[in-house]
């Protein structure tokens, strides 16, 4: 690269900060420039020379020469802060020689902006429970994408899907580079995708960009957590005004799409960025401030199904230089998730359940028993029992766990006789996703787990491991039903607009307005705890 030239101008004024001492001097714009040190404050000894290189690359650092050493050259590098003898000064692009004149301190150390207080990336520790996603050295770990559907590319052959990925690989590697611990884009170029696939997770990223750029974070393969330019006067209209975090390709007006609050740093700070997923349910902290509160992510490539259960992590690439460091990731289990998922929500909702024996049930309670406070269907037993109160509209929360192969039942609006799939409003599937599997029996898609069994088929996949406990909101209003597994929206239908039943069985109760909530058991040791409900 050509030396900088001494005669462009300097556009605007940056403070260097340390603990007592504070130093203000120009920054130059994009091309290179040269600025006149203007004026130093505090107990320094200062040796002031003409001019200083002024444009600034964080991490990188000035070995300070000796006092009026004014004919020495000066090369400014990657390296760690000295704690002893010389002091480092933050500045100037690395791997670049300024002819200047220089500052002298003997015992403390200035840092470029006002943003200072993170160690060098390079040798950054993740916290307790995080794994670091970027070593700071290299792109291990990492490949090349796109805005492309992950479903899409895992049902790809395998050789088209490796030649696929090779190929967004090499147009990634001509733009990211490393600096100091640093990973950089250059604006342009694939996006930067982890190798891994990702299900729930909390992650820990921050960032640096510049006027005018555009970025983002993509959640499993799905854009995006927004990042861009806040003062971009163009983009106000788009909702850049507002700042970034949001989940800005979520529908107008959805939750999340636009941040709860301005929390962008000015441009030359690191922002700090904190993302914590579960299911689709997603919430963003900006600079430690809440901008998503557990939003629903919204399909991007087909928003009439979820978002995938499992998929990478994409830092975007937009037309302008952003630089990421201190990138780690927690995943989250099952226990965890449920937690957050209960602990959103939840007022007005009530218990229906002891947690001891049947008070307020009816039906066959005997085909069932409690165990270690849950309500669960004895081996080779079953019936539907429901509660004495009925119910019109209404939202349940409940926790479920299966055996493998396991099958139940959530009775909806039942009258209290029969069969709920069909004299209920309906019967909501209770089953082991990996049934046919387990049992070798083929089953039509509207018997999976969450669908409106012998009508409307829910999305298949989003169970936590057989053994384990499983999140379930179900929500009844009029004829429509949404139910969120784990975090996930796998039903959103309306029963009366059904007009094709599975084995033409039709449903003559799916119109009925009242009913008990209850669970219908077929034989399998399903079990259920925590179950409340909310009248609306």
């Amino acid at each position: 690269m050509p030396e900088r030239d001494s005669t462009s101008p300097c556009l605007e004024s940056l403070s260097l900060k340390s603990r007592c001492n504070q130093i203000k001097f120009c920054r130059a714009s994009d091309s290179p420039g040269t600025c006149h040190l203007q004026s130093a404050i505090g107990d320094w000894r200062l040796a002031i020379g003409y001019s200083v290189c002024c444009h600034l690359a964080s991490q990188s650092k000035l070995f300070v020469s000796p006092p009026y050493a004014g004919k020495k050259k000066l090369y400014c590098a990657p390296q760690k802060p000295d704690n002893t003898g010389m002091k480092l000064i933050t500045t100037l692009r690395w791997g670049r020689w300024c002819p200047a004149l220089v500052l002298v301190a003997a015992s403390s150390q200035l840092a470029v902006g006002a943003d200072s207080s993170s160690s060098d990336a390079a040798t950054a520790t993740p916290p307790p429970g995080f794994t670091a996603l970027f070593n700071g050295q290299d792109l291990t770990g990492w490949r090349g994408g796109d805005t492309f559907d992950h479903r899409k590319l895992l049902a790809m052959p395998a050789a088209e899907r490796e030649a696929q990925i090779a190929k967004w690989t090499d147009q990634m590697k001509g733009h990211w580079t490393v600096e100091n611990g640093e990973l950089v884009n250059d604006g342009e170029g694939a996006y930067a995708t982890t190798e891994k696939d990702y299900g729930d997770f909390e992650l820990l990223v921050e960032y640096k960009t510049v006027p005018r750029a555009d970025s983002g974070i993509y959640l499993r393969g799905c854009p995006q957590v927004q990042i861009w330019d806040y003062t971009e006067q163009d983009k106000f209209p788009l909702g850049a005004d507002k700042g970034s975090g949001g989940l800005w390709n979520n529908s107008p007006g959805a939750p999340g799409k636009d941040p709860l609050v301005l929390a962008d740093k000015p441009f030359g700070e690191w922002n700090q960025v904190r993302v914590l997923m579960v299911g689709a349910r997603v919430s963003v902290w900006l600079n430690k401030k809440l901008v998503v509160d557990h939003a629903l992510l919204e399909n991007y490539y087909d928003r009439k199904t979820p978002v995938p259960p499992k998929g990478p992590i994409e830092l975007q690439t937009h037309g302008g230089e952003i630089r990421w460091r201190n990138l780690f990731i927690r995943e989250i289990g099952s226990d965890e998730a449920d937690k957050i998922l209960a602990s959103h929500g939840g007022e007005a909702f009530k218990s229906i359940f002891n947690g001891r024996d049947f008070t307020g049930w009816a039906g066959p309670t005997n085909e069932y028993e409690v165990v270690n406070g849950a309500i669960q269907c004895r081996p080779n037993k079953g019936g539907t029992i429901y509660t004495t109160d009925e119910y019109t509209d209404f939202m349940a929360r409940l926790e479920i766990k299966l055996p493998p192969g396991g099958n139940n039942g959530l009775a909806i609006r039942y009258p209290g006789y029969g069969d709920t799939a069909y004299v209920g409003m309906c019967e909501l599937q209770v089953l082991d996703d990996n049934y046919e599997k387990a049992t070798g029996e083929k089953i039509d898609p509207r018997q999976a787990h969450g669908s409106a069994y012998g009508m409307v088929a829910a999305a298949r996949g989003y169970q936590h491991p057989i053994g384990e406990w499983n999140f379930e909101e179900v929500t009844i209003k009029g004829p429509k039903i949404k139910v969120e597994l784990n975090g996930t929206v796998i039903l959103d239908c309306d029963l009366s607009t059904v007009t094709e039943f599975m084995a033409n069985s039709k449903h003559p109760g799916k119109d009925r307005t009242k009913g008990s909530f209850g669970f219908a058991g077929h034989n399998d040791p399903v079990a259920f705890r925590n179950i409340q409900i909310k009248p609306l």
